[in-house]
């Protein structure tokens, strides 16, 4: 003991604190220890493997940054991701995590729910709500960096999310934490409609993709999301009580969107060069209006599969 004290000792008061700080952190389980973002790797990261996606790009570099920098802040950082499957949700959360902790994903501090793992039973809504509650105050009062992922939203029992409105707001007390410097990510399709019909009609109106704005879409996503009974946020008072700091549009990939990915696949498979399967894989995707050749009906999403039928 009196060497872990001599070792503390040395860590607040030594001028060479750096050399203690790494032997702490390797005693301890501290997260401060492993909680390193980096907030230039990850607007790389979203700039040069997102594609299609500037209002994502922008909405997540922004105010993750903004919030890191707030030592003190008000409430939690809470974003929900919405667009239909394959536009880059799952992937642009993986990018969170990954540049948030020094070990990635696989941080004990990083959290994931799946409604269809954790939560399959919807006439258990008032047992789940109860772990829930439990898990999130835990892990909080374990490491007030927490990181909480909750994928496919629109699978949540409605009413189930409800419970964790004490611990998004600025106005509440969780017993023992600090819970305002955590993070929260929301991932659902609900809503993919209302943001794929303003992507169609901006391009029917022959304006770039870019000059879609997230103020054309925040209040409609919201609406949806609150009024849709396959949402798990259906006449949530989180929605209600405006405890969501930003809906993230995910639009809808155009051909040339899913031909990068593709090959940015075959580049990590070793075959940047093959620019045949690029174009036989944007070919074989199946695209929509039908008229219009538009927009991808599956986004990335099966590319990795046509690759290998392909090559």
């Amino acid at each position: 003991m009196l060497a872990i004290l001599s070792v503390l000792f040395l860590y607040l008061y030594s001028p060479v604190c750096g050399v203690f700080q790494k032997l702490y952190c390797s005693m301890s389980d501290s997260c401060e220890c492993d909680f390193k973002p980096n907030i230039r790797d990850l607007e790389w990261d979203l700039y040069k493997n997102v594609y299609g996606q500037h209002l994502a790009q922008e909405i997540v570099s922004e105010e993750v940054a903004r919030f890191l920098q707030n030592k003190s802040p008000e409430r939690p950082l809470v974003l929900s991701f919405h667009g239909s499957s394959g536009t880059g949700k799952t992937l642009v959360s993986s990018m969170l995590g990954n540049h948030l902790y020094g070990s990635a994903m696989s941080s004990p501090y990083i959290h994931q729910f799946i409604p269809t793992l954790h939560f399959p039973f919807p006439d258990r809504v008032k047992e789940y709500r109860e772990e829930l509650k439990n898990w999130v105050q835990g892990n909080l009062t374990e490491c007030a960096r927490s990181v909480f992922f909750f994928d496919e939203m629109e699978k949540m029992p409605p009413g189930l999310i409800d419970v964790l409105e004490p611990f998004l707001g600025p106005s509440h007390v969780v017993f023992r934490t600090n819970y305002r410097k955590a993070i929260y990510v929301f991932i659902g399709t609900t809503g993919y409609k209302v943001i794929n019909k303003m992507a169609l009609e901006s391009r029917q109106a022959g304006r770039d993709r870019e000059d879609i704005k997230l103020a054309d879409l925040q209040a409609a996503i919201a609406q949806v999301v609150y009024n849709s009974t396959t949402s798990g946020f259906f006449q949530s008072r989180v929605i209600l009580q405006k405890l969501i700091t930003r809906f993230v549009p995910f639009l809808p990939l155009s051909r040339r969107h899913v031909e990068r990915c593709v090959h940015s696949q075959l580049c990590q498979r070793g075959s940047c060069g093959r620019s045949d399967v690029v174009e036989a894989v944007g070919g074989d995707m199946l695209y929509t209006p039908v008229q219009g050749h538009y927009f991808s009906t599956t986004g990335c999403k099966a590319v990795p599969a046509k690759i290998n039928l392909f090559l």
